[in-house]
């Protein structure tokens, strides 16, 4: 389980149902991620995960990153604990 902190006006870069106009979600492309790339090498999805983060300016590791790819790797339900500032 990863841990992030996310200030309160950036919170939409995290979640999908945010409403946010700056651009696609975190959450929505580990979503789609998570629906396409079943099986697929955890190196690729990581890179993947990787992207939307820094696109999204989110804090996480690349070992939390590389966590999340495990888990849609293998189909598995991952846990983010987010403390909002």
């Amino acid at each position: 389980m990863a841990k992030i902190s996310v200030d309160r006006e950036n919170l939409d870069r995290l979640l999908a149902n945010s409403g946010s106009r700056r651009g696609t979600a975190y959450q929505q492309t580990f979503e789609k991620l998570a629906q396409t790339h079943l099986g697929r090498p955890v190196d690729e999805i990581a890179a993947l995960l990787k992207a939307a983060a820094d696109q999204a300016r989110l804090g996480f590791h690349y070992k939390d990153l590389y966590e999340q790819a495990e888990a849609i790797h293998a189909g598995r339900r991952y846990a983010l604990k987010v403390t909002v500032t």
